[in-house]
């Protein structure tokens, strides 16, 4: 896994061939299913802020600190 991924396609950090698989993060020891991006050195992730968007229609985040633990979903 990237020290650092994100979903947005405009990001640098973005990287379409690990999207392909799918991504699970664990924040906190909680899954999270509204991440936006992640940083595993410095330790945070960018979560969506409800429903509400910015002037360019994308959505709201934030930046939450603690332990990111990403990870491969198993296929079932």
């Amino acid at each position: 896994m990237p020290d650092r991924l994100s979903v947005d396609p405009g990001s640098p950090y973005y990287n379409a061939d690990v999207l392909a698989h799918d991504v699970g993060i664990r924040f906190k020891g909680a899954e999270k299913t509204n991440v936006e991006e992640y940083c595993i050195s410095e330790g945070w992730v960018r979560v969506t802020a409800g429903t509400a968007r910015d002037r360019h229609g994308n959505p709201l985040t934030i930046k939450v600190f603690g332990p990111v633990e990403p990870y491969y979903r198993e296929k079932k």
